[in-house]
């Protein structure tokens, strides 16, 4: 009888735990352009979309705006796994890819699709007060650079400092090598300009959760990159600003760094709304 009971009960907490598990809806190939600045190019018509994937019948959430890694000369937008089923709207954006753009291209198509975000995210529950952006490699540095330098999001009369947090995994600091190599400079020559987010350090940045591996395992010196522009923000007074380095892994880190990722989310949301 006991083990008869025993089993009603789990099925019963099953399926209590089934039910308040929500639904999740992916909307895909969503135009982040206006209908006039896409008629007008066709590879802005091609590239610049994004998906978005959202819990059904649910308000108030989160979203992770994710740029895909590449070099700035590849990759596709995606959802990344790890980040499903956590009660967050992922937004993935493609964006235009050199050598067919230029880098500064690649930056406006990153601030467009954040914009896009800001005006279009509550239609489908979100808040727009816990917007995140994040992304991995080429999208950490688009992730710094729409985050850091207010210039890219001003034309869309969103001030960058409305973002919720920064959470670039293995970004770039200094002057991206995509860019390096359009001015005809080596790839271990390392540039800080008005490219570089090391250049935008300021106090009053988004929180800033700086995510790289292992400093005997980066690409060149990502580590260093990632430590000198974490130094630098707490030096010019920035208050949250921290750096992880994930031992034992390379460059392709991401499936130990996502559930940094979800937690930095969690953290932040906590101490909005006050139950942290």
């Amino acid at each position: 009888m006991k083990q008869i009971l025993l089993t009603y009960i789990l099925i019963l907490s099953a399926c209590f735990l089934f039910a308040q598990q929500p639904k999740y809806i992916t909307k895909t190939d969503v135009p982040y352009y206006s209908e006039a600045i896409r008629g007008s190019d066709n590879y802005i018509k091609e590239r610049c979309v994004l998906d978005v994937y959202y819990p059904e019948n649910a308000t108030g959430f989160a979203t992770v705006v994710w740029f895909h890694g590449g070099g700035l000369t590849g990759g596709s937008k995606e959802i990344p796994e790890a980040l499903k089923n956590k009660n967050l709207c992922i937004v993935g954006v493609n964006y235009r890819l050199s050598p067919k753009v230029k880098v500064k291209q690649c930056i406006e198509d990153a601030a467009a699709a954040i914009a896009w975000t800001f005006n279009h995210i509550s239609e489908y529950g979100g808040d727009t007060s816990l917007i995140f952006v994040s992304g991995h490699s080429a999208g950490g540095y688009l992730t710094l650079m729409t985050g850091l330098d207010k210039q890219w999001l001003k034309p869309y009369q969103i001030d960058a400092n409305r973002i919720a947090g920064l959470i670039p995994l293995s970004g770039q600091a200094i002057t991206h090598f995509t860019l390096r190599k359009e001015r005809g400079i080596a790839e271990k020559q390392p540039v800080v300009d008005e490219f570089a987010p090391l250049f935008h350090v300021r106090a009053d940045a988004p929180p800033l959760l700086l995510i790289t591996g292992d400093r005997e395992m980066e690409l060149l010196g990502r580590y260093e990159e990632n430590a000198y522009l974490a130094r630098m923000m707490k030096v010019a007074g920035h208050k949250n600003t921290r750096l992880l380095e994930m031992q034992g892994y390379g460059h392709m880190m991401t499936e130990p760094a996502f559930p940094l990722v979800v937690e930095e989310v969690k953290r932040i949301v906590g101490l909005k709304k006050g139950s942290f």
